[in-house]
């Protein structure tokens, strides 16, 4: 599949990535190479193939009710807290 150099800066955009000029064309090939092998995917033949998980049932163990962690357990390897509440870095404006 191809892929252009505005398909990068587009996704780029979209997931608010900054990318360097010399960045952009060895991600446009990254890009490109993934998408053809995903696309060679649908060639395979799989008839017979059961899809995943539903020819075996998935181990589960029971749900038990455990005690958590007391607060200054949670807190104890935080890079920085503040009157019991984890302090990270703002995000929105």
């Amino acid at each position: 599949m191809d892929v252009t150099r505005e398909d990068v800066l587009r996704c780029a955009a979209l997931t608010r990535l900054h990318l360097e000029e010399a960045e952009i064309e060895p991600l446009r090939r990254d890009m490109e190479r993934l998408l053809t092998h995903a696309g060679s995917l649908g060639a395979l033949d799989l008839e017979g193939v059961a899809p995943w998980g539903l020819d075996a049932p998935l181990p589960r163990r029971e749900d038990i009710p455990a005690e958590g962690l007391t607060q200054a357990q949670a807190l104890a390897n935080a890079p920085r807290a503040e009157r019991g509440h984890f302090v990270v870095p703002r995000v929105l404006g």
